[in-house]
């Protein structure tokens, strides 16, 4: 395969990861609009938002487990061309339940997507740029947020929300027809990334559990960012776009950033990440009111979270204990999870100890996940040197005299 063909299809990739980062998310900023147009309250438009994310983490495991012998060239030709069906028909929905539907299934082909979207990914260079590569593919997913939703709530709100979903699908079709050309059709069973690279059950498990808990922290103190800007910075509310603007641009350079990291020190940058996003928070309860201070804090806190989402991606490669497939729709759910996880309990803080209480409870769930990794390090170190030790002592007990043999390690 060539390198030009191989960058067009990471670039097609990535831009899959655009388009679904931006169609889970169009619905928050077209809240108002599209409940005037299906006359429905503004909650029921936020349950959209709700049920797509709770469709992701219930099938990702079981529809990628059904889907695992599917080449990926025509796996992910037939999601994404399920991404462009559902999105019109979400267009020329009249009803609020046949929208809800077409979310739905737009929702289960995200799910799918995003477990196969990083090891075909891999796939297509040598295994010392999984990171990078990993990293462009995340990339897509932050440049939604930054640019991709923006224009969209943009060009909704002056032609109707319609057109935004419109202008979603109409780029779906270009991606669609650029993976389909592009992509080899390699057999998911073949190709370095189709399994972990140093198979790990127990780092695998430690990663899941610290998705959750990073992602959690993240998006406790992501969800009321508006209302800590206002309340607490004294900002006006004019300029909350222009934070999460900057916010957006600090988390698309931290993904580029991260991707040489990963390929060499996948677990300190994962650590690193999971650092920064605590420390940034901590320093944002402690001077958030300071407004230099808190535009600065912000920005690295988006930096450390969408840099830490690339890392993931980059180390279930490499700990996966089965098919990188289903290590990878495993921890996609994991990321749900904390997703949901941190906007009820932020949601939950709120109204009895205010919008300061998020930002200290995401920092909290950051510091937890640290110091799970630590733990779970700690242990697995014992672990390995108790097994060395017996396996010497065995060894040393049954052929004293053979330097040459070899054990387990």
């Amino acid at each position: 395969m060539s390198h030009r063909r191989a960058v067009g299809a990471l670039l097609g990739l990535a831009g899959g990861t655009f388009l679904y980062t931006t169609a889970e998310a169009l619905p928050i900023g077209l809240l108002l609009p599209m409940a005037a147009d299906l006359a429905v309250s503004p909650s029921q438009v936020g349950m959209l938002v709700t049920a797509y994310g709770a469709v992701v983490v219930v099938a990702s495991i079981p529809l990628t487990a059904l889907a695992r012998r599917i080449p990926r060239r025509r796996l992910l030709s037939a999601l994404l061309a399920g991404f462009v069906v559902s999105t019109a028909i979400t267009v020329f929905a009249s009803t609020f339940a046949l929208l809800l539907a077409a979310r739905m299934a737009t929702a289960a082909t995200h799910a799918l997507f995003w477990a196969v979207v990083v090891p075909a990914a891999a796939e297509l260079f040598r295994p010392g740029l999984r990171g990078r590569v990993v990293a462009i593919v995340f990339a897509g997913g932050s440049v939604a947020l930054v640019l991709g939703v923006p224009a969209g709530t943009w060009l909704g709100e002056r032609a109707g929300w319609r057109v935004s979903f419109l202008a979603v699908a109409g780029l779906g079709a270009i991606v669609l027809v650029a993976v389909a050309a592009l992509l080899p059709s390699t057999p998911p069973d073949e190709g370095h990334a189709a399994r972990g690279a140093t198979p790990d059950v127990h780092r695998f498990w430690l990663l899941v559990a610290v998705a959750i808990l990073t992602t959690a922290g993240a998006i406790a103190a992501y969800t009321y960012v508006a209302l800590f800007v206002t309340e607490v910075s004294g900002f006006s509310a004019s300029s909350v776009g222009a934070i999460l603007l900057a916010r957006g641009v600090a988390s698309v350079l931290g993904i580029l950033a991260v991707g040489a990291v990963v390929d060499r020190s996948p677990w300190l940058a994962l650590v690193a990440t999971i650092a920064l996003q605590s420390v940034a928070l901590l320093g944002l309860y402690a001077i958030g009111h300071r407004p230099a201070a808190a535009v600065v804090l912000l920005a690295l806190a988006g930096l450390a979270f969408a840099a830490f989402t690339a890392v993931l991606g980059g180390v279930v490669l490499q700990v996966a204990p089965g098919r990188s497939d289903l290590a990878a729709a495993t921890v996609s759910a994991a990321v749900n999870v904390g997703i949901t996880g941190g906007a009820l309990v932020a949601g939950l803080a709120l109204p009895g100890h205010g919008v300061h209480s998020t930002v200290l409870l995401g920092a909290l769930l950051g510091v937890a996940a640290l110091l799970l990794v630590a733990a779970t390090t700690t242990a697995g170190g014992r672990r390995t040197a108790g097994t060395r030790a017996n396996a010497s002592a065995t060894h040393g007990a049954h052929a004293p005299h053979d330097r040459t043999a070899k054990y387990p390690a």
